[in-house]
């Protein structure tokens, strides 16, 4: 069913953009336009977006119909039409529904957060083109147009991570996440064009390709599978492209919510489901796709408890909870692996925007032990952080545990039980670096007298929305053992090739050993540091602390091998050989050259002799060859 109401979901956060954009240029070579103007355009253009998504859901839950759009031809050449269209189906609106509500509420955070800077408008020009990028890339119809949207929020990150360009570490932070994120995207290509061949002359909508998937090569179905999960990689932070997720801290926290909770880190998770047409006929891909969820899982816990950087140890957990969704999508539960998708977008924002609140609160200090020793009284972030943290521990009935179990328990049903083992011990883990962060930030004893610091409401009140979420979400999708109805799994059936379908008494035994788990990791964690010693602290030392050295091998292997390979191949292979050749030949034509000149004197009685010879020659060779 065709609307006109899909374009302007992506619209108007582009538009909104366009303008703040246009007006922060303005108030820097004319008149200064106040910060008020810029936050309400940025704000309310995002909320518009919410209100058009819901309106179209509304309509979805009612009439069962997909919506479409498509705006024009963009290219046609031989066998390849790109068409610039929109897909408004039940996986898209899901994954629009929190993009843009969680959007919104970062949005009004950072109206706060970014009070009295002097790019106020600049950053929210940002901001709204980073979510317009996202939608593009969740409502497009076909993968060129996803690539765009893909492609989007990777500059826009890039634009924000260095946002205070003034620092040196914020530039190369930046240009980390860019070119460890060029080598995803440069899969991704590669998996489209691969694609593109093994389609032939069908269009790349996805509808055409689920329908055609039977007349395709299945070698190059599986090798464009891998590469486009080589993206995915890239995109959402999951072994080996993950390094440039905890760097990405350096921009301002706003935009570290909206990276790990809204926009970019979850594209590799959509991007697969979008693609679970392809991804169920290649289990062995699946699987891959699974272990390095895993693995990833495991790496990022294990590097988070060593971490004494607030920001760094919830960009850990991101990456961490990052893999279970893979885990899930992996095996081929998609709805399940979107289900924590969408409550890790919840108590994800308000961990951040918390963590960035008593950020503020202490002069922009981030070193956990550092906030410790200087902590203030921050109650209503007290309370949200501590509702995210046992969210994200899985300690019901909060989100993060009916979430979290539904994916152990598809791996206990997949009899993947090294995967199944791995979840749970990084769930432990998790358990024990989350409330760590917590005891230390807001328990652990100290001898400074704690002061009451004004939070203003932009802060609080979408922290207090976020804390109803992270609480509340998970009932969207109540398992069947307790009576629920699976709501996300119905919406998103399109999606299911497999459902959880274990016994009553294995869903019970796997929760309880799921809590048992996660109640242990809170246990150590709080017989270590609620009664911590912080002047005293713990310094990010040995393998762990150091996250396994990965950074240096890259380093080592990687940048320092093609930094020493450019200069050998600028030095020696152009300078020398290339340029060598090019110049030693040139100055041998020169030679040439001289000698041919030597012909075209400007000397009129050489030129006579010249012609008197060549003559002379001529009848010489008649006489021979005609006996003349």
């Amino acid at each position: 069913m065709n609307t006109d109401l899909l374009i302007w979901i992506i619209l108007s956060p582009l538009l909104g953009a366009v303008l703040t954009g246009g007006l922060y240029f303005y108030s820097i070579k004319k008149e200064k336009i106040s910060d008020a103007t810029f936050a309400w355009i940025g704000t309310i253009t995002p909320f518009i977006s919410f209100l058009i998504t819901l309106s179209l859901f509304l309509r979805m839950n009612e009439e069962n119909i997909t919506f479409k759009q498509e705006l024009f031809t963009w290219l046609s050449i031989d066998k390849l039409t790109i068409e610039m269209g929109f897909l408004g189906d039940n996986l898209s609106i899901f994954m629009a529904m929190f993009v843009t509500f969680v959007g919104w509420l970062i949005h009004i955070y950072a109206v706060g957060y970014m009070k009295g800077d002097k790019g106020f408008g600049k950053f929210f020009a940002y901001f709204n083109l980073f979510l317009a990028s996202m939608l593009i890339l969740v409502l497009a119809d076909n993968p060129i147009i996803l690539f765009i949207g893909w492609e989007g929020v990777g500059v826009c990150s890039y634009l924000l991570i260095k946002f205070y360009y003034g620092k040196k570490e914020n530039i190369l932070a930046a240009n980390k996440a860019f070119i460890v994120n060029r080598v995803g995207d440069f899969g991704f290509l590669l998996g489209v064009v691969t694609l593109f061949f093994a389609m032939g002359e069908v269009d790349l909508s996805f509808t055409s390709i689920e329908a055609n998937l039977t007349n395709a090569s299945p070698e190059l179905l599986g090798l464009a599978g891998f590469l486009l999960f080589v993206g995915a990689m890239g995109k959402s932070a999951q072994i080996p492209l993950y390094v440039w997720l905890p760097d990405a801290m350096a921009g301002p926290t706003p935009i570290s919510a909206l990276i790990h909770a809204a926009t970019m880190v979850t594209a590799g998770v959509y991007m697969v489901a979008r693609f679970h047409f392809l991804y169920i006929d290649l289990a062995d891909i699946g699987l891959f796709i699974a272990y390095i969820g895993a693995f990833s899982a495991l790496l990022a816990a294990f590097i988070a408890t060593r971490q004494n950087d607030i920001k760094k140890i919830l960009a850990y957990s991101t990456m961490s909870q990052l893999g279970y969704m893979f885990i899930a999508v992996g095996l081929g539960f998609y709805s399940t692996g979107l289900f924590h998708v969408f409550t890790h977008a919840f108590f994800k924002a308000m961990l951040f925007m918390g963590a960035g609140g008593v950020i503020m609160a202490l002069h922009h200090q981030q070193d956990i032990f550092k906030i410790a020793q200087h902590r203030a009284s921050l109650p209503i972030i007290g309370f949200t952080f501590l509702v995210g943290v046992i969210a994200i521990s899985g300690i019901p009935p909060f989100s993060g545990f009916f979430s979290k179990d539904a994916i152990l328990a598809a791996a206990f049903q997949e009899e993947q039980y090294l995967i199944w083992g791995i979840g749970m011990f990084t769930a432990f883990l998790t358990a024990f670096y989350m409330f760590r962060l917590y005891f230390v930030v807001f328990v652990a004893p100290t001898k400074s007298k704690k002061e009451y610091v004004y939070t203003s409401k932009t802060i609080t009140l979408p922290l207090l929305v976020l804390a109803v979420g992270a609480f509340g979400a998970g009932f969207l999708n109540f398992p069947a053992v307790f009576g629920g109805n699976h709501f996300v799994d119905t919406w998103l059936g399109q999606l299911n090739s497999k459902t959880i379908h274990l016994s009553h008494a294995t869903e019970y035994i796997l929760m309880i050993v799921s809590v048992a788990v996660a109640a242990a990791g809170i246990f150590v964690a709080y017989k270590k540091y609620a009664n911590f010693d912080v002047s005293k602290p713990e310094e990010e030392i040995g393998i762990i602390g150091n996250k396994f050295y990965i950074d240096e091998i890259y380093d080592l292997v990687f940048v320092k091998t093609l930094k020493k390979l450019s200069t050998f191949i600028d030095k020696v292979v152009d300078s020398k050989i290339i340029d060598g050749f090019i110049m030693n030949s040139s100055e041998g034509f020169v030679e040439i050259g001289k000698k041919v000149a030597m012909l075209q004197n400007a000397n009129v009685r050489f030129y006579a002799a010249f012609m008197l010879v060549g003559m002379s020659c001529i009848f010489i060779y008649l006489y021979i060859t005609l006996g003349l």
